[in-house]
């Protein structure tokens, strides 16, 4: 890669050896113009190349309007019905679709468990946690889901499997996000405005825990990799917070964010120090020691290490504006990628996240040490692609981790590694 900063539209694929299984004819960028501003975007986890190359969309609409696709290439696509044009700017065509009425603040596939069913499992939030099974049309027609929402698109539809809520409570607060457990795909956690996350058992479809998370609203929660107990959560108190579902009655606060980090033009009680939200957070794939987290209106990413809590063990500050999105790498433990306003994708070598933090072994990019605290700073990433526009949504496929999808505008990009 030439530069962390292109001027002009590129791929991460410069000076990089892709996937051997991958087809060496597959274009280096596929694109996806929905008929929506695209918020959720989540690639399959099934492990053909014919299932994976799958894109889950959602969009994010305030008039209640909204909607959910399944998308894939037009080889996989199939012939009759198939709403495509050879002259069509999009690589990618839609197979389902389906109304979604609040805005879609996250969608996620069913991690893959091995076999093969008849039907894909997908999860949204927005308004309550709704279910969604992916099957086939023929044999799933409307008139047959009684008490179900169904819209195919080129054979397949999307149905409504469940739709979860807490019925002790009178009225649904927005849900801001939710992570499905890899390891017990059984259990769904989401969050909330309302300062709670609840633990859901899709199973049964019954809530497993509730409790308040933390004391503003809930931003982000994620499970901890290879575990069906731990997960995280972030908000607007600015604090990431560690909980076990087995002993629920104690929390572990893993970072604090400060005053001074607080953006401009918040509010808080006189005299009241105001901490800067945080919006998102994410537990490395492979090493849950660590997880990766970012401010509001902040152009910096913070990894922490969940053994020495209280302190960045590094920075990463190449963007230019906000960051609105990152992803763990599923098969490298100490890669990263992040998406901003800045129109740029970078992908981030976090290879001194450990106590040796010597810089002469950086090899990617320039690093500092801030004396005061030890935090690593880096300054460039060693992969970087320009983007048509600020990047809202970043997904790194587990099945085909040569693949990275990002959202934009009414727009889906398919950048391959």
């Amino acid at each position: 890669m030439s530069s962390p900063q292109p001027t002009a539209p590129t791929s991460f694929s410069q000076g990089y050896t892709p996937n051997p299984t991958s087809r060496p004819t597959r274009k280096e960028i596929l694109n996806y113009s929905a008929p929506w501003p695209v918020y959720g975007l989540d690639w399959s986890n099934q492990p053909t190349e014919r299932e994976a190359l799958r894109l889950a969309v959602g969009s994010f609409i305030e008039d209640g309007s909204n909607k959910i696709q399944v998308i894939t290439l037009p080889e996989f696509a199939g012939i009759e019905g198939m709403d495509y044009s050879p002259t069509s700017m999009s690589d990618w065509v839609p197979i389902a679709e389906t109304n979604h009425q609040y805005p879609v603040t996250k969608i996620k596939w069913e991690p893959y468990k091995g076999g093969h069913r008849s039907f894909d499992l997908l999860a949204t939030t927005g308004d309550y946690l709704r279910l969604w099974e992916l099957k086939e049309n023929a044999e799933n027609t409307s008139s047959g889901t009684i008490g179900r929402r169904a819209s195919s698109t080129n054979g397949q539809q999307l149905v409504q499997q469940a739709v979860l809520a807490n019925t002790k409570a009178n009225f649904c607060a927005p849900l801001t996000s939710f992570d499905w457990n890899t390891f017990d795909p059984a259990l769904i956690v989401t969050s909330s405005i309302d300062t709670t996350c609840t633990v859901w058992n899709v199973e049964t479809q019954q809530a497993k825990t509730q409790l308040i998370a933390h004391d503003k609203e809930v931003y982000d929660v994620t499970f901890a990799g290879n575990n069906a107990d731990i997960f995280a959560s972030v908000g607007a108190d600015g604090s990431v917070r560690m909980f076990d579902l087995r002993a629920l009655e104690h929390s572990t606060i893993i970072y604090e964010t400060t005053s001074s980090l607080a953006p401009k033009g918040t509010t808080s009680q006189p005299g009241a120090p105001q901490a800067a939200p945080l919006l998102r957070l994410a537990f490395n794939k492979l090493d849950a020691n660590y997880l990766s987290t970012f401010h509001m209106d902040s152009s910096s990413v913070q990894i922490l290490d969940i053994r020495v809590p209280g302190i960045p063990v590094s920075d990463l500050r190449g963007h230019k504006g906000p960051v609105n999105c990152m992803a763990w790498s599923p098969i490298g433990s100490t890669e990263i990628a992040t998406g901003s306003d800045d129109h740029q994708v970078f992908i981030w070598e976090v290879n001194q996240m450990r106590s040796d933090r010597d810089e002469s072994d950086h090899h990617h990019g320039r690093a500092s040490i801030t004396p005061a605290t030890g935090t690593r700073v880096l300054h460039e990433p060693f992969r970087a692609a320009n983007v048509g526009g600020e990047v809202n949504q970043l997904s790194w496929s587990s099945a085909s981790p040569d693949w990275v999808a990002v959202g934009f505008g009414r727009t889906v990009q398919a950048l391959r590694l």
